[in-house]
């Protein structure tokens, strides 16, 4: 924490209380190729049974 005048800044893992790792992100991105797979997966089986 650095005090210039009235001002505090403060650095980004003091506010936050702790680092950021990015697991968040990968979470996500790991979610959501496994959501496009299984639509993907039910689509094409749900279009190959269909009769035409």
């Amino acid at each position: 924490m650095e005090k210039q005048g009235d001002e505090t800044h403060v650095t980004t893992n003091e506010a936050r209380g702790a680092e950021t790792y990015n697991i968040a992100r990968w979470i996500l991105a790991i979610g959501l190729f496994l959501a496009i797979g299984a639509l993907t997966i039910i689509w094409v089986t749900g279009a190959l049974i269909t009769p035409q």
